[in-house]
C-alpha cells in the first residue's frame, strides 16, 4: 500500500519571524523562501500582509519567485485584511488565504467580547469573502487546543460548508497532551460532515515541549498537514520543528506517511535561518544541533566505532551533515582516542595506545574537549616514552 502524503506548511517567515529580535527584511525573506521551495515544502506562509508595508512587500516578492510551493498570507477575520492579502498574493501561482478567529471560551469572552453564535458568523463571513479572491482558503480556529470539541466541530462544519479547503486546528498555547490533541482531531473527523473535502492541519506550539509529539498525534489521527518552522522557532517556546516531523515520518515507515521534503537540505537550511535571524540553534537540538551526531561517552563511542547503528538511528548524510563526530573528553575510552589519532595520522599499536592514553587523560582532566592539535602535542610527549610511532 502506497504511503499517504502529509503536506508541510512552513511558517518560518511568519510565525517564526515573530521571535523578538529576529525581524527579517524582504531580501532575507526571499532568500529563505527560495530555499524552502527547493526543500520541497508544500506551503510557504510568507507573512501577515496587512500588518506592515514590509510584510506586504515580502509576501508579494515571495509570490513572484515560488516555483512549486503555494504562497500563503495570514489574515484576521476582517474584510480589509483579506483584501490586502489577496492583493499581496496576486503574483502567486498557487495563492492561499489563511483566515480565522479564536474559538476558545477565553478568546470569545475576553478577546472578542462576543457569543459563540457571533464567532461562527464571523468565521463563515471571513471564509466566504476570502473565496472571492482565492480557491484555496485555510481557516484557523485560534486556541482550538482549549476549545470544547463540540463547539469546535460546529465551527469547522460551518466553514467547510462555506468553502474552506484546509482546517487549521492550532494548539495555540501548547497546552494539549498528545493523546488529547489526537482525540480532538479524531473527533472532528468523526463529527464534521464533508470534512474529507478539506485537509486538517496541525499547528502546535511548544510551551510544554510537546509540539512535535502533538503534531504526530494529529496526523496519526487523520490530519494531513503539519504547520512548522525551521529549527522550531516561533512565538514564546516556538513551534513544531520541520526537521523533526520530516525525519520522524522518514524513520517510521510503518506510519505509512511521507512528505515531499528533500532531507539532505535540512542542515543547510537550518544554518541559513540561524544566520539570517541571528537565532542560535541549541547544541542538543534534534536533527540539526551541533551535538545531534556527536559522541563523547566512551561506551557510546566504542559501540559507534564498531557499528554506527548502535547509537545512531539517522545517517547524518541523510540530513546534509558531513559526518558524525567523536568528541574526546575525560569520559572517552581507548577506542575513541585510537580512532581520532588515526584520523590525524597516527596508527597506534596496543602498547603505544596504553602509553598515549595515560597522557591523554592528563589533558582531558584539564580541558573540556581534546582537539586535534592537542593530539599532536600528546603524541610528541608520548614519543619520549617509546621509540617511534609509524
Amino acid at each position: 500500500m502506497s504511503a499517504e502524503k502529509v503536506e508541510i506548511f512552513d511558517t518560518t517567515l511568519r510565525d517564526g519571524e515573530q521571535v523578538p529580535g529576529c525581524k527579517l527584511n524582504t531580501e532575507q525573506k526571499v532568500k529563505i523562501a527560495a530555499k524552502l521551495d527547493e526543500l520541497g515544502v508544500d506551503v510557504i506562509e510568507a507573512g501577515f500582509p496587512v500588518s506592515s508595508p514590509g510584510d506586504f512587500r515580502s509576501v508579494t516578492e515571495i509570490s513572484k519567485i515560488a516555483k512549486n510551493a503555494a504562497v500563503c498570507g495570514l489574515t484576521r477575520a476582517v474584510k480589509k485584511d483579506i483584501e490586502v492579502a489577496a492583493e499581496a498574493l496576486k503574483y502567486a501561482k498557487k495563492p492561499r488565504i489563511h483566515t480565522g478567529i479564536g474559538t476558545s471560551e477565553s478568546h470569545i469572552k475576553y478577546k472578542f467580547n462576543a457569543t459563540r453564535e457571533q464567532i461562527i458568523e464571523r468565521a463563515v463571513n471571513a471564509v466566504s469573502y476570502a473565496k472571492n479572491f482565492a480557491d484555496d482558503v485555510e481557516f484557523y480556529a485560534e486556541d482550538a487546543g482549549r476549545t470544547d470539541n463540540d463547539f469546535l466541530a460546529q465551527v469547522c462544519q460551518e466553514v467547510v460548508n462555506a468553502g474552506a479547503t484546509v482546517l487549521n486546528i492550532p494548539d495555540t498555547t501548547g497546552y494539549c497532551l498528545p493523546e488529547e490533541y489526537g482525540k480532538k482531531i479524531k473527533y472532528l473527523k468523526d463529527h464534521v460532515v464533508g470534512i474529507d473535502n478539506a485537509i486538517i492541519s496541525c499547528h502546535c506550539h511548544n510551551d510544554l515541549g510537546l509540539a512535535t509529539a502533538n503534531a504526530i498525534a494529529g496526523i496519526t489521527n487523520g490530519a494531513r498537514q503539519i504547520e512548522c518552522t525551521i529549527n522550531g522557532i516561533g512565538e514564546r517556546a516556538g513551534n513544531t520543528a520541520l526537521e523533526e516531523v520530516v525525519m520522524i515520518l522518514r524513520q517510521h515507515p510503518t506510519l505509512n506517511l511521507n512528505t515531499d521534503i528533500n532531507p539532505k537540505l535540512l542542515y543547510e537550511l537550518s544554518t541559513m535561518v540561524s544566520k539570517e535571524m541571528g537565532m542560535f540553534v541549541q547544541p542538543n537540538k534534534a536533527i540539526v544541533g551541533a551535538n545531534a551526531f556527536a559522541h563523547s561517552s566512551g561506551i557510546h563511542q566504542d559501540g559507534f566505532i564498531k557499528n554506527r547503528e548502535t547509537y545512531e538511528i539517522i545517517d547524518p548524510a541523510d540530513v546534509g551533515v558531513t559526518e558524525s563526530a567523536i568528541v574526546l573528553t575525560a569520559r572517552s575510552g581507548r577506542a575513541a582516542l585510537a580512532y581520532r589519532a588515526k584520523k590525524v595520522g597516527y596508527n597506534l599499536t596496543k602498547l603505544e595506545l596504553d602509553t598515549v592514553y595515560a597522557e591523554f587523560l592528563n589533558y582531558a582532566d584539564m580541558k573540556k574537549e581534546v582537539l586535534d592539535d592537542d593530539i599532536h602535542e600528546i603524541m610528541q610527549i608520548s614519543k619520549k616514552k617509546f621509540k617511534a610511532i609509524a
